[in-house]
């Protein structure tokens, strides 16, 4: 069964975040550098949060909140769910279609290691069914 440590070993491993006294309009100054739709919120090396484009949506726009007057800690999801480099590529999917989240933060001896997106797992799972198929039609042709 695939892991997180097999899905990260096949991509570059990026840990954004922002600082907990970062407003919003910062986090999303991030987020559009980098071309991401979340970033962790960290102090030193501890994850408090994620702020996600979803937090941004219901918890900034929907109450007329200004973006560069607000902390992102009042906006970011606190104590996110996480998941370790064992944990499997069905449980992550399983989680994520579970709780209606698209990014988990991976965490191993309270450091983060780094954050898969639903599109990470989905071209994860795209790529090793296509290895299969293809190690199936050499095994039936060769």
């Amino acid at each position: 069964m695939k892991t997180v440590k097999h899905l990260l070993d096949t991509k570059q491993v990026r840990i954004i975040s922002v600082s907990p006294n970062s407003s919003v309009l910062d986090a999303l100054k991030v987020m559009t550098d980098k071309n991401i739709s979340a970033v962790l919120v960290m102090e030193n090396e501890t994850l408090l949060g994620i702020f996600t484009e979803r937090d941004y949506a219901r918890k900034i726009v929907l109450h007329g909140k200004a973006s560069k007057d607000t902390n992102i800690d009042e906006a970011m999801t606190a104590n996110p769910i996480t998941i370790s480099m064992n944990d499997t590529i069905d449980k992550c999917m399983e989680i994520m279609t579970e709780k209606h989240i698209r990014h988990l933060p991976i965490v191993a001896n309270n450091e983060v290691k780094g954050m898969i997106s639903i599109g990470d797992l989905v071209k994860f799972i795209i790529a090793d069914q296509k290895q299969t198929i293809s190690q199936l039609e050499s095994y039936i042709s060769g």
